[in-house]
């Protein structure tokens, strides 16, 4: 981490239509005010200040950065984090309509994409659900032609039992998976990478020794400090080469 995760906040409260309501989503802004787009999508957690921490991460880096309050039809409730709060994300993102979901993280991107804010390319990033969400709301976004220009998945916790989706996604990709994933089989990992790498599109796999799920995650019980130091320093590095600021 590059910050005080306590120490980001986001610079304006907006909402997205998403048909049937308002979603709520926090937009973060670079110091020059516009640039690339990127829609973040939280952990099982919800908005935590982890995740406002990356976002502002990533507005430091010249982009404009929405991230979607995924959780907003249950009072976006932000959880406790670390293995004590994982038994109340997994009821709280098992309470989704997984359909209703990637809709409305459709609608985000659309309403990040007509922002003035973003000037050139848009990514989807996300981290555990919303890496999984990412990677599912790429490929549905794709089938319409309104794919977005790159994604980058942090152990993406629906993404094995996506695999099928993997031709669909043909835009640049970055994925990160630790080894030592307790929650994620390694069979599904090594699923993943034979499928997102026996094509012809632009993939990065990145893999970390000894890190397990939800490492880039501070909360004691996830945080690997190497693989998250490593991490955060390759998606700067790729998205700042195929989204220049």
């Amino acid at each position: 981490m590059t910050r005080d995760p306590s120490s980001a906040s986001p610079d304006q409260a907006v909402t997205v239509d998403v048909g049937d309501g308002a979603m709520p989503a926090q937009l973060f802004l670079p110091a020059a005010g516009s640039g690339p787009g990127v829609v973040l999508f939280q952990e099982i957690f919800g908005v935590t200040a982890y995740i406002q921490s990356r976002a502002r991460d990533l507005a430091d880096l010249g982009y404009a950065v929405l991230v979607p309050e995924s959780y907003w039809r249950q009072g976006s409730p932000v959880l406790a984090e670390g293995m004590d709060g994982v038994m109340d994300g997994v009821a709280a993102s098992g309470r989704l309509d997984w359909d209703q979901a990637m809709g409305e993280a459709a609608a985000a991107t659309r309403a990040l994409r007509a922002r003035p804010e973003v000037v050139g390319p848009l990514a989807l990033m996300g981290f555990c659900f919303g890496g999984g969400l990412a990677w599912c709301t790429t490929a549905a976004l794709a089938r319409t032609g309104d794919a977005p220009d790159a994604l980058v998945s942090y152990y993406g916790s629906q993404v094995p039992g996506n695999v099928d989706l993997a031709d669909d996604i043909t835009c640049p990709q970055l994925q990160h998976w630790g080894n030592a994933d307790q929650f994620i089989p390694a069979e599904g990992i090594a699923a993943v990478e034979a499928a997102v790498t026996s094509g012809p599109a632009d993939v990065t796999f990145c893999r970390y020794d000894g890190a397990g799920h939800a490492f880039d995650n501070p909360a004691p019980g996830f945080h690997d400090a190497a693989a998250s130091q490593e991490a955060w320093a390759t998606t700067s590095a790729w998205l700042l080469e195929r989204l220049p600021v």
